[in-house]
Formats: structure tokens, C-alpha cells, sequence
């Protein structure tokens, strides 16, 4: 399954599929391979021990004292290895290194030299569950230890740097094996989890795109049937007219319903102010437009329209403007957009479950392109809304027009 996220502007990229690692191509391991290694590798280590002491020709009761001793070692290792093991408190991690010290030096005392690689086990559990420079420090000490067992049966040098040369690396490897472990859990795991935010997002986007251009559709059209209902009696022209507008209405929105399903879609700016100043004349509101910004870039512009369609909307659905003043306009590098109504009710606060978060759109919306938006509800019943942004033009060649539409303009003949 592939899942999909989406840009600032709505277009959706690929989000990777869960069988995929981030950021390329290629296979990452499963958390369960890890381990599996990391058991390998101690069972090696731990298997050739085991023959070294088989083969010392010793009693039965320190052979099998010796095997007790490796399956209790194995089993504070893969204590020690676990995930999460360096956050246990710190005297239940002095009690296990401890045994696991005990255990790791006892039968060097009758094994020597034979107990092979055992030390090696003890140094990759300090690295693991200490703080870096104690652990390291430790890690000296127990490779320096492994001097003393092969001098005591006498062997050469070289074969004395062989010992402690193979104790400090096989605590590299155990140490280095259990944190690959780790990481390769922690990456299957914020894998999942950016794939979660992306559907999450996608969502997000869907309901956001679904309230802005949905909700002003469906209230224009709602608004345009309770017109055409009033005027069928006795103006049927001016009905079929409304009619007209009412499947045009209905087209885009189709259309919006598919640029919504896509992820991406540009709006018009002018558009949007010609279809609004169509709507609230319709409901009896009149219009002043009055744009001076000449061309933007499409994201911005696609951002202002969608500003607009949803003040229009929350003044079709929740206000009794008689006025409505849109204001697009460009100073010192920076665009406005300000639609005032004078339908307000102070205190007012829609009461329906579900009378939507426009507003909230809005503001992510207008954060994408470093744009901000400010509500302002005035003592004289006006409702503003403001959006702002840096004033971003269009590339070169796009014309740099303003246009004007006055209040007389727009008057509903209703």
C-alpha cells in the first residue's frame, strides 16, 4: 500500500511504503534479522568456549561448573543487550555486572587461558549500560585483566597480546552489534511513525480542502435555491437565469471535490471576488471590491482566494450583513486581503457541532507561505478580516493590472 503526503500547496508526494527504507532505495534489515544476528554472533563466541573447556580433559564437576557459568553469562548478556537496558536503574545494573564479573573471573582461576573470550562479554556490557567515559575506562581494565592468565602458564608475549587483543574485541563486537540492533529498531519505528504523520497530514488536508471549497459551494447554492423559490412566481426569467448560475456552482464544485482527491489545485483570485460579489448580491448584500496587486504567485494567490471563499462563507452562514468590503491591496513588499461586513453579533458564537474550523484552515494555510491572519469584531457590529503576506509577484512577463468594482456595481436587483 502506498501512502501519500502533501505539500504546503496541497500537491501530495509519495511517503514511502512500509517495505521500503527512508530516503532510498534498498532493504533495511527487520528489527527481528538484528537480534538474530546478535544471537548468532554470542552463541558463536560461546559455542567455542564450550570446546575449549571440553577439551581441557578436567573432572566432570569443573566442566560442568564451566557450563554453568557460560549459561548464566549468556543469560546476563542478553539481559544486558536488550533494548532499553542502559535506562534500568543503576543498582539493578551494578547487581547484574557484578554477577556478571563474578561469574566472568571464577573460572579463570581454573580454566585460564581456556576460558577463551569470556572477559570480552563482561567489556561489551559496561559499554552498554554505563555512562561513555566510566565505560570506557572499565573497558581498559578488563582487557589490561587478560594479561595475567596466559602469564601465569607462561606463554610469550605474543601470545598474551593475542588474549587481550580478542578480549577488547569481542566487546566491540557485542557492543557494536546490540546498538546496530537498537538502530535498526529505532528506524523501523520512526519509519512507521512518519508514515502515521503522513497519513495523518493527508487526512488533515482532505477535511481542510473538503470545508474551504465545500462550504462555500454548498451555501451559494443553498442561498441561490431560496432565491430562485422566491423569484419563480413572478420573475421566471431571472429564475431560469439563477438556475444557470446554481449548475455552474454545482460543476466546480464537482470539480473542486476532484482537485480536493488529487492534492492539488489553483485558485483565481479574481475569480473567487467575481463569484462572491455574484453570491452576496444574491443574498442582498452589497459589494465593494477593490483590488491593486497586481499578479501573484499562484501559491499565494491559491492561499488569498481561499481566504476569501471562507469569509464569504461565514457571511452567508452566519451573519445579516447588509455591506461587504474586499480589499486586496500591495504595500512595502507586502500583500493584504481585508474583508469587512457589518452583520456581526457581538458575542455571537455558532452553536452547532459542527460549524467547522475555517478560521483554523485559514491561519495554516496563510503560515505556509509566512503569511498571518487577524480576526477583529467591532463595537459597531463589522467583522474583519485581514490576511497578510510578503508581497510575492508573479514571474516576469504576467501583467501587473488592478481593477475596481464599486458598491452601485454590485447591488442585487432582487
Amino acid at each position: 500500500m502506498s501512502y501519500r503526503r502533501t505539500s504546503s500547496r496541497g500537491a501530495v508526494e509519495d511517503a514511502g511504503r512500509p517495505d521500503e527504507p527512508l530516503g532510498g532505495s534498498g532493504n533495511v534489515p527487520a528489527p527481528r534479522l538484528g537480534r538474530l544476528v546478535l544471537l548468532a554472533a554470542l552463541l558463536s563466541y560461546f559455542s567455542i568456549t564450550l570446546l575449549n573447556i571440553l577439551s581441557s580433559h578436567s573432572s566432570a564437576l569443573p566442566v560442568a561448573a564451566a557450563v554453568l557459568c557460560l549459561v548464566g553469562i549468556l543469560g546476563l548478556q542478553l539481559l544486558h543487550s536488550r533494548p532499553g537496558a542502559h535506562l534500568e536503574p543503576t543498582g539493578r545494573k551494578a547487581v547484574t555486572l557484578v554477577a556478571q564479573a563474578l561469574l566472568t573471573y571464577l573460572p579463570l582461576l581454573v580454566f585460564r587461558t581456556q576460558w577463551g573470550s569470556m572477559a570480552g562479554f563482561l567489556a561489551g556490557s559496561l559499554l552498554l549500560l554505563l555512562p561513555p567515559r566510566q565505560a570506557w575506562l572499565l573497558y581498559g581494565v578488563v582487557g589490561a585483566s587478560m594479561l595475567a592468565p596466559p602469564l601465569l602458564v607462561g606463554l610469550p608475549m605474543v601470545e598474551t597480546f593475542y588474549y587481550v587483543q580478542s578480549t577488547l574485541l569481542t566487546g566491540l563486537v557485542i557492543f557494536g552489534l546490540t546498538r546496530l540492533a537498537d538502530l535498526i529498531r529505532v528506524l523501523h519505528e520512526t519509519r512507521g511513525e512518519l508514515t502515521r504523520v503522513a497519513v495523518t497530514q493527508e487526512r488533515l488536508r482532505f477535511a481542510r480542502d473538503l470545508h474551504d471549497l465545500l462550504g462555500y459551494s454548498l451555501s451559494a447554492i443553498t442561498l441561490k435555491g431560496e432565491l430562485i423559490h422566491r423569484l419563480l412566481p413572478a420573475h421566471p426569467a431571472r429564475a431560469k437565469s439563477e438556475v444557470e448560475d446554481v449548475l455552474t456552482m454545482s460543476r466546480q464544485s464537482l470539480a473542486d471535490v476532484r482537485s480536493v482527491a488529487s492534492g492539488y489545485r489553483d485558485m483565481s483570485l479574481e475569480e473567487e471576488i467575481g463569484s462572491a460579489q455574484s453570491v452576496l448580491s444574491a443574498a442582498d448584500v452589497r459589494v465593494a471590491a477593490r483590488v491593486r496587486i497586481g499578479q501573484l504567485e499562484r501559491e499565494l494567490e491559491t492561499v488569498f482566494a481561499t481566504v476569501l471563499r471562507e469569509a464569504v462563507t461565514n457571511v452567508l452562514r452566519h451573519s445579516r450583513a447588509t455591506y461587504c468590503e474586499i480589499t486586496a491591496e500591495r504595500t512595502a513588499g507586502q500583500v493584504r486581503l481585508i474583508i469587512v461586513n457589518d452583520g456581526a453579533t457581538k458575542g455571537y458564537r455558532d452553536p452547532s457541532p459542527h460549524s467547522g474550523s475555517g478560521l483554523g484552515n485559514l491561519q495554516t494555510r496563510l503560515t505556509a507561505v509566512d503569511g498571518t491572519l487577524s480576526v477583529e469584531q467591532g463595537d459597531d457590529g463589522t467583522f474583519r478580516v485581514v490576511a497578510r503576506a510578503s508581497g510575492k509577484r508573479a514571474p516576469a512577463g504576467a501583467a501587473d493590472e488592478g481593477w475596481e468594482a464599486g458598491a452601485g456595481d454590485s447591488q442585487s436587483a432582487a
